[in-house]
């Protein structure tokens, strides 16, 4: 066994001390920081249990819907998102959604008809992503081929 002693003066115990508490109190508030903002994100997820209620939602960003979905499925994200959902989820994160948190896990996909995009005669369609109850994502995307797909928020200016 091997025993090693340090002679350290009372300035530099008190400074080391210091030291370490002030990265404790750090540790404590970055961590205290993180929980606030999950607790505010898990505070703003909508909840929507049926389909009234997703209706709603969607009324509530501006848009006119089908009382119906014209579809609905179960859909699973996979584990590890491909190219095509990478660049997917870049929407979604731009409305604070995320969908990397239900890797692998499967969800509910509503669409539903728009009845008031502005200034076009193309169809569109809005569409929710729903685990448990709760909007994950979504997206407003036109029936063409080619067409504009963009956020879930009803175009300003219009």
């Amino acid at each position: 066994m091997v025993v090693v002693t340090t002679k350290v003066s009372k300035g530099k115990l008190v400074a080391i001390l210091l030291i370490l508490a002030v990265i404790v109190g750090l540790l404590v508030t970055l961590g205290s920081k993180a929980d606030q903002e999950a607790d505010a994100a898990a505070e703003s997820a909508l909840t929507v249990s049926n389909n009234e209620e997703r209706v709603a939602y969607l009324q509530s960003l501006g848009w006119d819907v089908a009382e119906e979905p014209v579809e609905s499925q179960e859909v699973r994200i996979p584990a590890e998102l491909p190219d095509v959902l990478v660049q997917y989820n870049e929407l979604q994160k731009s409305q604070n959604f995320d969908l990397t948190r239900y890797a692998g896990k499967t969800v509910s996909r509503f669409v539903y008809e728009v009845l008031n995009y502005p200034n076009s005669a193309e169809r569109f369609f809005a569409t929710l992503l729903v685990y448990e109850d709760m909007v994950i994502g979504g997206d407003v995307t036109s029936a063409s081929q080619d067409g504009l797909m963009q956020g879930l928020q009803f175009p300003t200016g219009h």
